[in-house]
């Protein structure tokens, strides 16, 4: 990821390119990303280029799909080939994130997710 204001690289990973992005449209500062096969999203700051803010690793499959919550700048929704959406707070950064806030399994794969900007209760899989 490269900033064009002053072509500052913002991430890279010379083993595993960034595959997925998500921009927190609350903050955007803040923006999650999913790299190639990998089981976690990497949530970083654009203001701190190359370094990631946290980690968030409790998927046991390959991430296929992030996206903030419409109406939180702290939320965000995460599935992958596990089964798997996970839902994590981020009010306590800096502070390292375990566990997701709340889990749904489905009976196959997640490739996409969409969080409603109207119900924001609402997260659509499939």
């Amino acid at each position: 990821l490269r900033s064009l204001d002053r072509s500052t690289i913002i991430y890279e990973n010379a083993e595993q390119p960034v595959l997925r992005l998500s921009w927190n449209k609350q903050d955007p500062n803040y923006i999650a990303t999913a790299l190639m096969d990998s089981l976690s999203i990497v949530v970083l700051d654009v203001r701190v280029p190359c370094t990631p803010v946290v980690c968030l690793n409790s998927h046991m499959g390959v991430v296929n799909s992030i996206q903030w919550a419409p109406h939180s700048s702290c939320h965000i929704c995460s599935a992958a080939d596990d089964s798997q959406a996970l839902i994590w707070d981020l009010t306590e950064l800096p502070t390292p994130v375990e566990d997701p806030i709340l889990a749904y399994t489905a009976e196959a794969e997640i490739n996409t997710l969409h969080w409603s900007a109207l119900q924001t209760d609402w997260i659509s899989i499939c």
